[in-house]
């Protein structure tokens, strides 16, 4: 059976992913049909548990006819569905008419809902609450009032996409400059597979966003920081708040402060679901990682007879660190942790497409998924997508211990990272080699 997705008209580099990807999730095969969004489905059931937690689509419709004029429409309808009038003759119903790029008169929809009579139901009409609700499509090209294409079907279920209100950064009790934005946070949710039973974790937890988000879809979460601040919290507010502002805090763990190149998680086993991480940039001040430039410092020092890492108020020395490496270490750590088929969503910047684009960075034991951008002005940033390959499908003879990783060179923050370099260019001129 043909369904339409009617989609959100934000993101729409986001939107067939995110489908997919719940497509995936629900061990449903789908089709996509056409730049409408046409999907082919087994059954209903399989079209509500598709949209029933996207974000990025408004609901999805049974397809009874498409064509290019009424006429078309009309004898469409009639060839596909007359068995199924009989099934809603008497259910309350309501019709809606969208137009994309276009509008109508009053006198005009009404004109429209009468050609639809035909159909004979005689149910009440209810505009707030009815039983059935059909709606008709109109795709118009920009400033033409004449549609090009038209599609009839009847609303099946609506999306999730109400909950971006629910967990609007303008109500949330923690926040900091970096906060993600909520509706993309739980996209990302649903493009690494978050659900009940799982285990997903931010490496750069900040006010937690990305725990929120994964959180809401049922996956137990933890998260770490190398900035103490960010998982204290300050006035009394931190992540644990939040979590208690939404009801979910039994799916909550904690959150601890370590930095990626110094996690305690590393070399334990696979036991993550997913990982979700937004890294710093280094655009505001230069990357960092623990540790001193020279190497040292190790040893315990002493303030007012207390060691000083024990105080509240310490904050650990750090080192520059490159940008390239930062990548390198998400990777080869992800590839650590992650069981087989488990996933990870990474945001990375780069410049736009001809202004010194930055590669996608690869594992062997990691399959890009998807590749999605959220495009700026001269730069945009990417949500990168991977999957977990299980043993098996890794090259023979790989180990993840020989993997080489980048080291970076120069001393600078410009020098350690290309992207904040062509930032603070602004994109200007070729990129060095």
């Amino acid at each position: 059976m043909d369904y339409l997705v009617r989609l959100a008209q934000v993101h729409e580099d986001f939107r067939k992913a995110e489908l997919q990807a719940l497509a995936d999730l629900s061990g449903t095969e789908i089709e996509f049909q056409s730049p409408h969004c046409i999907v082919r489905l087994p059954h209903e059931d399989a079209a509500r548990h598709l949209v029933s937690r996207s974000i990025l689509s408004q609901g999805i419709y049974e397809l009874w006819g498409s064509g290019c004029t009424y006429d078309e429409l009309h004898q469409e309808i009639r060839r596909r569905t007359v068995n199924s009038w009989a099934k809603y003759r008497f259910s309350s119903f309501k019709y809606e008419v969208q137009a994309y790029q276009g509008k109508r008169s009053m006198a005009e929809l009404q004109d429209l809902i009468q050609s639809f009579l035909y159909l004979g139901f005689q149910g009440p009409i209810d505009l707030k609450n009815p039983e059935q609700t059909f709606c008709i499509f109109e795709d118009c090209d920009w400033g033409t009032k004449t549609p090009k294409r038209l599609y009839f079907g009847r609303l099946v279920a609506h999306s999730s996409r109400s909950v971006i209100d629910t967990y609007t950064l303008k109500k949330r009790k923690y926040l900091s400059t970096t906060s993600m934005d909520t509706e993309l946070a739980l996209v990302t949710a649903n493009l690494t597979h978050a659900a009940p039973g799982k285990l997903f974790y931010d490496p750069f937890v900040g006010t937690g966003s990305f725990l929120i988000a994964a959180a809401h879809f049922g996956a137990c979460t933890m998260g770490s920081d190398i900035d103490g601040r960010a998982v204290r919290g300050k006035n009394g507010l931190n992540i644990l708040t939040n979590f208690r502002q939404y009801g979910l805090t039994d799916v909550y763990l904690d959150s601890f402060l370590a930095d990626l190149t110094n996690s305690p998680l590393r070399g334990t086993s696979r036991f993550l679901d997913g990982i979700i991480c937004d890294p710093p940039y280094g655009v505001r001040e230069g990357l960092k990682v623990l540790g001193s430039k020279d190497g040292s410092g190790k040893e315990v020092r002493y303030l007012n007879g207390q060691p000083a890492h024990l105080r509240d108020d310490y904050l650990p020395p750090k080192r520059p660190y490159s940008f390239d490496a930062m990548l390198d270490n998400i990777l080869a750590f992800t590839a650590e942790t992650l069981v087989p088929g488990g996933r990870l969503g990474l945001w990375m910047p780069t410049a736009n497409e001809g202004e010194g684009e930055l590669d996608v960075p690869r594992h062997p034991c990691l399959e890009v998924v998807t590749v999605c951008v959220q495009g700026f002005n001269k730069w945009s940033r990417r949500l990168l997508t991977y999957r977990r390959l299980r043993d098996e499908e890794v090259r023979d003879g790989f180990s993840i211990k020989q993997q080489q990783q980048r080291t970076g060179t120069g001393t600078t923050a410009n020098d350690l990272n290309a992207f904040r370099k062509r930032y603070f260019e602004g994109f200007r001129g070729a990129p060095a080699e």
